[in-house]
Order: C-alpha cells, then structure tokens, then sequence
C-alpha cells in the first residue's frame, strides 16, 4: 500500500517525452464556464484507498452536483507508465496522485497546474516543501509518512535489553545492538537494508550532518563527511555481524526477517502499522520508537499529493476538488483508509486506532522531518546509488571511496537535468 510510494522511479525517457508533451500539448486555458455540468477524472494507484476516495468523489458531488467524479483506479505496477502516455498526448487525468521521486520531473515540464492559492499552513511544512519548485507550489498534501524504529518486545526482554525511547542515541542503539545479536540462533539486531533507502541511510545521513542533494537539486551529497558516516552506520553493522550480509537480505526481505524474529529491530515506515497489527506473530510482539538521535535528529518525511494537470479544461471545478480533498473533512475520511492524514490536527485519529502501540512517536518526528531528496529526475541517481553502494554493503570496498564515486557519478547525471 504506502510502501508503494517510497520507491518510485521515474520511467527511462519521461523526461524528454514530457518536455515535447509540454512544446506541442493543447495550449488549452481552462477557462470554460465554471458552472457547466463536467466529469473531472481522478487518477489513484492503491486498491486498499480506492473506498475512501469514491466515499470523498460523492460527498463532493453532493455539494457541487454540477461536478462529478470518476475515480479511475491503475495499478502500480503500470500507473506512472499509464500517466506518461496521458500526459505526453496532453491528456493527463484532471486531477491525480503525485509522489516526491516523480514530483519535480512533472512540475518542471509544464504537466502540472500550480495552486499557490491554498493555506500551505494546514500541513506540515516539510511536505509543502516536498511538493514546491521554484517557489512555486503544485500539490496538496494528502497524507504524511515518517520512518520509526520498530522493534520486538520478546526479543530484547529474553536480552535483557531495555526497550528504545525518545533517549536513545546512536551509541545507545549499538550497545543494544551488540546484545540483541545471538548468531547461535541465527537471530540479528537489524538488517541493514541497502534498497530501501527511505527508511535506512536517508535518514542516518541526515541525522550525521549529511545531505543526499543539495537543497537546489544540482548537487549530490554523498561526498559529504557527515554523509558518509550516515553510510557507515548500516555497513558497521554488517561487517560486526549484526546484521545480515547483503545476499540474506536480498534472499529475504528485511521485513519478514523482522516478522520471523530473525531481527530484533526494524528501521520502517508509519504505514508498517497496518502490516504488523494484522501479522499473527508482530501484532502482540511489537512495539514502536522515535529514531536515535545522531550528531542531530532526523527522519525522512514522504506522502503523496493530490496535483491538477495543467493542461485540463475543467481547471476551476478541478481547483474546487482539490481544496476538499485538502480539507479537514476529508482528512478524516483519509485517516480511516489507514494512513496517516496530512492536515494538520487530523492525525490522531490514526494514533487511536492501535492504542496497543506508541505510534504517536510518528507523528512526534514531524518536528524534524527531512523531505524525502529529489531532483528533476530523480530516477537517473537513484539506480547508481544501488550500483555504487553495493560494494561497500559487500564489505568489499571502503564507504568513503564508494561514496565519492557516487558523489561524482551522481553530479554528472544531475548536469543532464
């Protein structure tokens, strides 16, 4: 479900078939009568959402009966392929998701409406951030996720090892880490992910003093001393032997390792809740945490927005379906689907729903959560990260070379942009 979103990738080629969508699209203002009868599209990717949405395109309609609303439900798998071939014809859905990896490709080729007319005050600023390039704003946050430390309850009692809170630093977590491993029992602290970089070294890099981009996206970060120690914080724990090698874990996801109690923690998402209060061995087992604190605090902060292409020509009904899909009411709706709304206030609604676990600690990161780094292709680096990092994840090269390497083959793919 909001796993989903974390990994997008844009497709090879988007970005030169959206510059000549946006060159030769129907120059096609919007400006029809505000008040004719329309059908607006709206394009989402998660079956498990699909309820809520057509629940928020009805109570709109009711209020707006000249305005209805087909929801129009595309699979993952063949979404963002779908949304390419709509938007380079200039025939993009009216309004659709939007996430960050793909957000800035889109916004900066002339696909999507800007909507620099709504309160950026009703969400979290790190999420407006998120989804605003060159000052300007293209979508509405709908909902929010951060990365916690998730961790086995049975496991750190048979270790006699307290259980993390909001004191816990990175040394704290290694000393624990040190007593949660028992390779007798092929049992290990953590698994320490390579491909999942939302919830693993974003967020280690961050809380270092590191940067994956620079804040104009034209500069990777991975150079960066407080950088390469963020790296240095997964590839410690593989080469102690508290975590897994990269074979097992590419074998085995990190998270069924986590719900077998083949680790004891698990660096994973706000949406994770759904997963493990359903899960017959985690719902009793585990429990939730803020991240450590390194040099300083950090999380990555994702979550998807609701974006109005450009190019629509219902572009004032389609504007008056955003600011409801923006509003508190509709909050509430998104918060029952499962996932953590992102109007600001709304949120602890979710909290409630699994009073057994502390997933206020999600909401408690907002305070310093880190927008999730993209670039105008963000796909392009993405894919070297992996190339680049997997030796040092191997233990067979040292991280600050691998890092460079990184930097420098990121920098150039950031010069094609």
């Amino acid at each position: 479900m909001a796993r989903f979103r974390r990994a997008a990738l844009a497709l090879a080629g988007t970005a030169a078939l959206l510059m000549a969508a946006a060159a030769c699209g129907n120059d096609d203002s919007g400006s029809g009568d505000p008040n004719a009868k329309v059908t607006l599209s709206y394009a989402i990717w998660d079956k498990s959402q699909i309820a809520a949405m057509q629940q928020l395109a009805s109570a709109f309609t009711k209020e707006n009966p000249n305005i209805n609303v087909d929801v129009q439900l595309t699979p993952w798998e063949t979404y963002w392929t779908k949304l390419k071939a709509a938007a380079t014809g200039g025939a993009a859905p009216d309004v659709f998701w939007m996430n960050g990896p793909n957000f800035r490709l889109y916004a900066t080729n002339g696909v999507l409406a800007p909507l620099d007319a709504f309160d950026t005050n009703n969400y979290p600023k790190s999420l407006v951030d998120l989804y605003t390039v060159d000052g300007k704003h293209y979508g509405i946050p709908k909902d929010i996720d951060t990365v916690g430390l998730w961790y086995n309850k049975s496991l750190f009692d048979a270790a006699g090892v307290k259980y993390p809170d909001d004191t816990w630093t990175w040394d704290t977590f290694k000393a624990a880490a040190a007593g949660l491993t028992d390779k007798a029992k092929g049992q290990y602290a953590i698994a320490a992910n390579l491909t999942s970089a939302q919830e693993y070294q974003y967020n280690t890099i961050y809380q270092a003093g590191g940067y994956v981009i620079s804040p104009d996206g034209k500069t990777s970060g991975y150079a960066d001393p407080g950088t390469v120690q963020g790296l240095k914080f997964w590839t410690d724990l593989i080469g102690a032997g508290q975590s897994p090698d990269l074979k097992t874990m590419t074998d085995t996801a990190p998270i069924n390792l986590f719900e077998s109690g083949k680790t004891a923690m698990y660096y994973g998402g706000s949406w994770d809740a759904a997963e493990f209060t359903t899960n017959s061995y985690t719902r009793s087992k585990v429990d939730a945490a803020v991240l450590p604190k390194g040099v300083k605090r950090a999380t990555i902060i994702h979550g998807l927005a609701d974006v109005i292409a450009a190019k629509t020509p219902h572009k004032a009904q389609a504007w008056k379906f955003v600011q409801y899909l923006g509003s508190r009411e509709a909050a509430d709706v998104v918060g029952r689907a499962g996932v953590i709304p992102a109007f600001n206030g709304s949120q602890q609604a979710w909290v409630r729903a699994h009073p057994e676990m502390h997933l206020q600690s999600f909401l408690d990161e907002l305070n310093y959560a880190v927008p999730y780094p993209v670039s105008r292709d963000t796909a392009a680096w993405n894919e070297l990260e992996t190339t680049y990092l997997t030796p040092a994840w191997n233990q067979k090269e040292d991280v600050s070379s691998a890092a460079t390497k990184l930097a420098s083959a990121m920098n150039a793919a950031l010069a094609k942009e």
